[in-house]
């Protein structure tokens, strides 16, 4: 152990027993809660928040445990030095251990005498450097000899400075043990002085630290790869957001259709997005003048979030689009589109309503892929349009899809949504509550003014998916 004087100035005295044993029972009790938290925290590795919250706890209970040793070793004492010669000037320091599976897994400590050129170490020191403790203890001139050759320049510096200057030694370094693992070592010491102010030895305490900055290590990596993972989020959701806004129509206020006649169809459309930081979803609409007069209509959405869902409804929607203007019936739409998703190279599932309005006649045709029905509002009333056959989107190639017609009258309202809607609830439940607005919609004056009460209505927080609604108000 360092000697009582070190430096200039007097020895700190030790704790009494009672403060240390408090002390420990406070470092045990934070122990056992850390460790509890620990438990509570479920990761598989694939959650890179999730992966950086165990690191740190795994560093925070393994750093406990060597303060829960130290602070055991403060309390007990040093062990009873070994009996020597009479004539040894120093005797040779009790080994300082911790505990098993410790971090900083063994400390040891060594005196130089500069007046003898006598080396004085603890047995832990050798385990620590992996020397045979039956040779004999290295000099300060042959120290640097176990150190990374390109560490020496620090530990020669915090030698010359402790020796010369009186400073005290604090820092780390690598050494290299005979199997030629390298282990890193934290170093701190203090020269002696003696009677007349001079330089007589040099004591140190080495810690072997290299599990600790294992840990450490651990924890910052995984802390850059949560930072990497959540801009990676940042930039995927700002280009999924704005694929999704070049996609859609605009949704401020009444979809404006380029007419060729007189104004047959009011129609506004709305998307709900969801809570803030939930990944882009891909629900979607559409309104679309056809090139015959007629009108096609749509809603839909594709399983999943993010860029390459996005991306992949701007194929759905192009296709729509380009099918519906070459005059491809609703229910062979669906049949092709159901064909066009499954040769995709990355196939998904998705569920459409497309409806296609022949002003003349008043004629709504549709057809459906696993999404609800439209709901016609008549007379202050309500009610779902009877569906024709049709699967989810991306289930069978072979699929055919049928379809349906219903002829409208003027004032007549059609609506048309996705499943998201309404948040934690049926399909059922969610046209229920479109129903019940019936009488509210028969009081609006336009099919902005339906939206703007289906928002009222539906646009509360706690959203996990975005959700669409169109509304067609038949004119005349």
């Amino acid at each position: 152990m360092p000697s009582p004087v070190s430096a200039d100035r007097p020895a700190t005295q030790p704790p009494g027993p009672g403060s240390v044993e408090a002390l420990i029972r406070q470092a045990r009790r934070l122990k056992g809660d850390v460790d509890a938290v620990r438990r509570d925290t479920r990761s598989d590795g694939t959650d890179p928040e999730e992966r950086w919250q165990r690191a740190l706890y795994d560093l925070a209970l393994h750093q406990l445990d060597d303060l829960d040793t130290h602070l055991a070793q403060l309390r007990d004492g040093p062990a009873p030095a070994p009996a020597g010669p009479a004539e040894a000037p120093l005797l040779r320091p009790a080994p300082v251990t911790a505990s098993r599976g410790s971090l900083l897994s063994r400390v040891g400590s060594a005196e130089w005498n500069l007046l003898t050129d006598e080396a004085t170490w603890s047995g832990e020191l050798y385990q620590i450097l992996g020397l045979d403790p039956a040779r004999p203890a290295p000099t300060l001139d042959e120290l640097p000899a176990l150190v990374l050759e390109e560490d020496r320049p620090k530990l020669t510096a915090m030698v010359t400075d402790c020796l010369i200057d009186a400073r005290p030694i604090d820092g780390e370094f690598r050494i290299v043990r005979p199997d030629t693992s390298v282990r890193t070592v934290h170093m701190m010491g203090e020269p002696v002085l003696g009677p007349d102010g001079g330089t007589t030895s040099m004591w140190a305490v080495l810690r072997d630290v290299s599990e600790l900055r294992r840990e450490q290590r651990t924890v910052r990596e995984t802390r850059d790869s949560l930072h990497r993972h959540r801009r990676q989020k940042q930039t995927e959701h700002r280009i999924a957001a704005a694929l999704q806004e070049a996609v859609l129509p605009p949704w401020r206020g009444s979809l404006r259709l380029p007419r060729q006649g007189p104004q047959t169809l009011d129609l506004a459309a709305h998307r709900l997005p969801a809570a803030a930081g939930t990944p882009i979803g891909a629900d979607w609409y559409d309104a679309l003048e056809l090139s015959d007069g007629r009108t096609l209509l749509g809603v839909g959405g594709v399983a999943g979030h993010g860029v390459a869902v996005t991306s992949g409804l701007a194929m759905l929607l192009g296709a729509v689009r380009g099918m519906a203007m070459a005059g491809t019936e609703p229910g062979e739409l669906l049949t092709l589109l159901n064909q066009l998703i499954d040769a995709t190279v990355q196939p998904a599932l998705g569920s459409a309503v497309c409806c296609r309005y022949q002003p003349e006649t008043r004629t709504l045709t549709w057809a459906q892929a696993g999404h609800p029905a439209p709901l016609l509002y008549r007379d202050g009333t309500g009610g779902a349009l009877d569906a024709p056959d049709g699967t989810l989107l991306g289930t069978s190639a072979g699929a055919v899809y049928g379809q349906s017609a219903v002829t409208l009258r003027p004032g007549d309202l059609l609506l048309l949504h996705t499943d998201a809607l309404l948040p934690g609830h049926s399909r059922t439940a969610a046209v229920e509550r479109l129903l019940a607005l019936a009488p509210r919609f028969r009081a609006a004056r336009t099919a902005r003014d339906c939206v703007r009460t289906v928002v009222e209505e539906f646009g509360g927080a706690g959203r996990e998916d975005d959700a669409c609604v169109l509304v067609a108000k038949v004119v005349g």
